[in-house]
């Protein structure tokens, strides 16, 4: 085998590289998303993030959460009081209520994504040259899994 070339993995270490990496990906993942809490908590954040492309109803909001219809509506009560989000009538049918973002919404999302992005930009430049083109390549493979 040349020096280029890297042998493939058993199933065990297959198995063990899976774990390790579901393992990292988790912690960093929470780890970003009680960055900035002071903010806004992170569920509420994910809600406004759904709400950037449009309206949606609660029931919507709901759905694409996995949470309970009252769970939601007492996140988008919470959200309203704090002036992130409207609620208006839809004008296609009064019956249902459509959940927007405001512009104190907006303003909520974009700095709690800049400092989100600022813990991992001080990470990842702590790091060896080498060390952050693996974490290049990596972050290529990881996001073709994530698509599939």
């Amino acid at each position: 085998m040349a020096d280029h070339e890297v042998a493939q993995l058993g199933d065990d270490g297959v198995s063990a590289l899976s774990e390790d990496l579901r393992l990292a990906c988790m912690r960093i993942s929470r780890r970003v998303r009680f960055e900035s809490v002071d903010v806004i908590a992170p569920h509420q954040f994910s809600v406004l993030a759904r709400l950037e492309d449009g309206p949606l109803t609660p029931r919507a909001l709901a759905d694409i959460e996995k949470v309970s219809a009252p769970s939601m509506t007492r996140t988008v009560g919470c959200l309203a009081d704090e002036g992130l989000v409207e609620r208006h009538d839809d004008p296609e049918d009064g019956r249902r209520v459509l959940v927007e973002l405001t512009t104190a919404g907006r303003e909520a999302l974009t700095e709690t994504r800049r400092r989100r992005d600022k813990w991992m930009t001080e990470r990842v430049a702590e790091l060896s040259g080498a060390d952050q083109a693996t974490l290049q390549a990596a972050s290529a493979i990881l996001r073709g899994i994530a698509a599939r």
